[in-house]
């Protein structure tokens, strides 16, 4: 306990110190054992209904409810839980900041969706908000987001070019690309790019072009990268058999190919699971590898380990900002998909 308590801590700004105070909240920025405590202290924040999901990642925290029926009850009782919990904690919710974001496909919608209510401000409901760097909307288009990565990366190319002029060579330019717009461009690239427009493909590869003109070098497409990312991806849930959608990735007898994902639409089919489970069984190499590692006896279940929900809020002793995403569309994989594959953690239940 004396690495958490009396802690001594001051700010300086030049050659300017503030006055040294003693901390006894939080861990030291850097601490390795930052995110295991984080999952401790946290531990007995789960939801308390089977229909909702609570997934934390650092301060930020999303809380997901799947609507049947119209009946919202459990979702709504759920925020309020949560909230209670954080005033429990000492947390404070900075409601202006909480957003709620509804996605519903069907034809015929219920009747108008009430605003969530917490500490009694009613919580703004928004098509468009951004978790974890990507913008989400309410139709899971990803024209927002795209167009957010590609003014970003327009920005840098600006010093792309500064280092030319100044007669860096190819290598070290191609390094600058790969560090600081490439990176961008891919922010969770196996998340939105197979659902991606034809127009926003063509956005992102035009960066690319650019960048590969300034440096004069072959540059990897963005399909190319989205493609090696989610093998990787796939690859690191099939070697760990506690991640949440490891059953989803089911052998077929032969022992040679998994089985494939059963989808109704387009939106599903292009999401994160069925294109990695299309990629695995189109690299046969890479599959004989992980094959072996998988027992032929072992053949879970498709369905997801947990019905899925939305809501986002990132929750801090000082600074919180809060956000909720409710959700009425039976095709619970896809969004299962989407938030597993956005945050690369395994949520805490």
């Amino acid at each position: 306990m004396d690495f958490l308590t009396n802690r001594p801590q001051y700010v300086r700004s030049g050659h300017t110190c503030s006055t040294t105070i003693t901390l006894n909240t939080g861990v030291p920025q850097g601490c390795v054992l930052s995110p295991f405590l984080y999952s401790l202290f946290t531990h007995d924040c789960r939801p308390v209904h089977g229909s909702n999901t609570i997934i934390k990642f650092a301060d930020d925290t999303a809380v997901i409810g799947l609507i049947s029926n119209n009946d919202d009850t459990a979702y709504r009782e759920e925020v309020q839980h949560l909230a209670a919990w954080c005033a429990d904690n000492n947390l404070l919710l900075n409601t202006s900041k909480t957003k709620e974001i509804i996605v519903d496909f069907r034809r015929e919608r219920g009747s108008t969706h009430n605003p969530i209510h917490i500490n009694g401000m009613a919580v703004e409901r928004v098509s468009s908000f951004k978790f974890l760097g990507t913008h989400i909307t309410e139709d899971l288009s990803w024209s927002t987001n795209t167009s957010s990565l590609v003014k970003k990366a327009h920005q840098r190319l600006f010093f792309l070019r500064t280092l030319k002029r100044h007669h860096l060579s190819s290598a070290v330019l191609m390094n600058f690309y790969r560090c600081v717009i490439e990176s961008i461009l891919t922010s969770s690239v196996s998340v939105w790019y197979g659902n991606c427009s034809v127009t926003d493909r063509k956005a992102l590869q035009r960066v690319v072009k650019t960048a590969q003109r300034i440096t004069r070098c072959p540059l990897p497409a963005i399909e190319d990268v989205q493609r090696t990312r989610c093998l990787r991806r796939a690859h690191g849930i099939l070697k760990d058999s506690s991640h949440p959608a490891h059953r989803l990735f089911t052998l077929l007898p032969s022992g040679r190919r998994f089985r494939s994902l059963r989808t109704r639409t387009s939106r599903l089919r292009n999401s994160f699971f069925p294109r990695a489970v299309s990629l695995l069984n189109s690299t046969p190499r890479t599959l004989n590898s992980v094959s072996l590692s998988l027992p032929l006896s072992l053949r879970p279940l498709l369905t997801p380990p947990f019905p899925l929900h939305i809501t986002s809020h990132p929750s801090s002793p000082h600074h919180s900002s809060w956000s909720h995403t409710h959700i009425s569309h039976p095709s619970v994989l896809l969004y299962y998909s989407m938030f597993i594959s956005l945050n690369n953690y395994r949520p805490v239940q």
